[in-house]
């Protein structure tokens, strides 16, 4: 016996459509039953298991955070000693020159922390310390450090 509600979900001649499975690009396994298994098919027709993403730790959340703010304090210590060392610097090199040196030592600390951050990212925890730590030591801006504020 069938009811009106089994009436409403199919419609006359549903029965003699042939049923295929929809297509999937080759290299990937359907979402469903056994969807545990879901990753990559390897060549030999085997499900590769996903990995789940790791999270970063408390300890180097904090010091990519104290990092960060430490990269950004160099943005402006190049700034600030840069601008401080312009008219000096006019005497010896051009201007154009200059400016090109000064947006390049300004630019170095966020494109160091971004390389850093990129290209440690399957790298053990300490590869990327050890990044982050040797961009502080080498960035270091020294117009800024050597002339103050105020300038020599």
């Amino acid at each position: 016996m069938t009811s009106d509600a089994d009436d409403a979900l199919s419609w006359d001649g549903d029965e003699d459509l042939p049923s295929r499975k929809p297509a999937l690009p080759d290299g990937w396994s359907a979402v469903g039953k056994d969807s545990e298994r879901v990753g990559r098919v390897a060549d030999d027709g085997t499900v590769v298991e996903a990995e789940a993403p790791r999270g970063l730790s408390t300890p180097m959340l904090l010091l990519i955070g104290i990092v960060g703010g430490i990269y950004l304090l160099y943005v402006v210590g190049w700034i600030i000693g840069g601008l401080n060392l312009q008219g000096s610097a006019s005497f010896l090199i051009p201007t154009v020159m200059y400016q090109v040196a000064l947006w390049a030592a300004v630019l170095a600390p966020p494109l160091w922390f971004a390389a850093v951050w990129l290209l440690t990212r399957r790298s053990p925890s300490w590869v990327r310390v050890f990044g982050f730590v040797g961009g502080i030591l080498l960035l270091i801006p020294w117009p800024f450090v050597m002339t103050g504020v105020v300038g020599a």
